[in-house]
């Protein structure tokens, strides 16, 4: 088929290879103009400009898609379908008009539930035993569309967000493919209107760790937020990102290290820091951590 790819993040990459792989022809790739970033703040291409450039894909990366001129040349383009994971910008009628087959989104949670900007996140922090990838037929509404394919798959009890992420991204390569493959026969579903929820995108002030909470619901935020933004705490007075955890027994004053190997105690129960970051410091597990900066016991966090 003759594709347009939009998206922009890592998560993106894997789809647009697995589109590549498989034969298809990407017409042009649509993804976030470059940014700042870096010491030096120099405009950087996203992951998946650099990806379209080493494939030696065309690439368009308009601030917006509102205006006529920019809705010209993608319906000039002259599409089978269009595919979008994590692009970044709202689609508008004449866009999503546009492919003959229309728009195709590779979303990351089992619609209804997690509709929005940020569904891995949300699926880890809310303690979801499971989540998956949906193949979506877009239309004007924020992930309202019609669903053509599922896949579920359970969360595990010390997944990271990083970890789930790469995951989903390979099931939803899979997935489009599938989908591509079946494109006529597959039947739209309507998304049910019980059990709609929303994936707010995730702020920084969320991100600070509140030991008075019960530790099941520390345990997820530490992994639902890892590795960005970091749920974080200070120690001895020094912000120390927390990036993957398990809960633990003990009991204690909440943020009260309770032993040797960084297990704190919660407002109910413990969770012990299996990684952490210091500020300007590489991630490290947790005992090579404490080589590094000894905690003691009885510490309050």
């Amino acid at each position: 088929m003759r594709i347009i790819f939009m998206g922009t993040p890592d998560f993106s990459v894997p789809v647009l290879d697995a589109l590549v792989g498989a034969g298809h022809e990407i017409a042009c790739v649509y993804c976030q103009p470059p940014r700042p970033a870096g010491r030096g703040k120099k405009d950087r291409p996203s992951p998946v400009q650099a990806r379209a450039e080493a494939l030696d894909l065309p690439v368009r990366h308009p601030v917006s898609l509102k205006c006529d001129e920019v809705q010209a040349e993608f319906a000039a383009l002259n599409a089978d379908i269009a595919v979008v994971v994590a692009y970044g910008l709202i689609l508008p009628r004449a866009v999503l008009d546009a492919p003959a087959k229309g728009c195709l989104n590779i979303h990351a949670s089992l619609l209804p539930r997690w509709r929005g900007a940020a569904p891995i996140h949300r699926a880890i922090m809310a303690g979801d035993a499971e989540t998956g990838i949906c193949i979506m037929q877009m239309e004007a509404g924020l992930d309202t569309g019609p669903v053509l394919l599922r896949e579920e798959t359970p969360i595990g009890a010390e997944e990271t967000t990083a970890e789930l992420h790469d995951r989903l991204s390979g099931m939803g390569a899979a997935l489009i493919l599938r989908a591509l493959e079946q494109i006529d026969a597959l039947v739209p579903q309507p998304q049910p209107e019980t059990g709609v929820t929303y994936a707010d995108k995730i702020d920084k002030s969320e991100a600070r760790v509140d030991w008075s909470q019960p530790a099941e619901q520390v345990d997820r935020k530490i992994r639902g937020l890892s590795p960005f933004p970091g749920a974080w705490c200070e120690i001895d007075g020094a912000r120390v990102k927390l990036l993957a955890s398990r809960l633990a027994p003990g009991s204690g004053a909440p943020g009260e290290v309770l032993d040797d190997t960084l297990t704190v105690a919660c407002g109910s129960g413990a969770v012990q820091l299996t990684r952490l970051q210091r500020a300007g410091k590489g991630a490290q597990d947790g005992d090579v951590f404490l080589r590094g900066r000894a905690v003691a016991k009885g510490t309050r966090l």
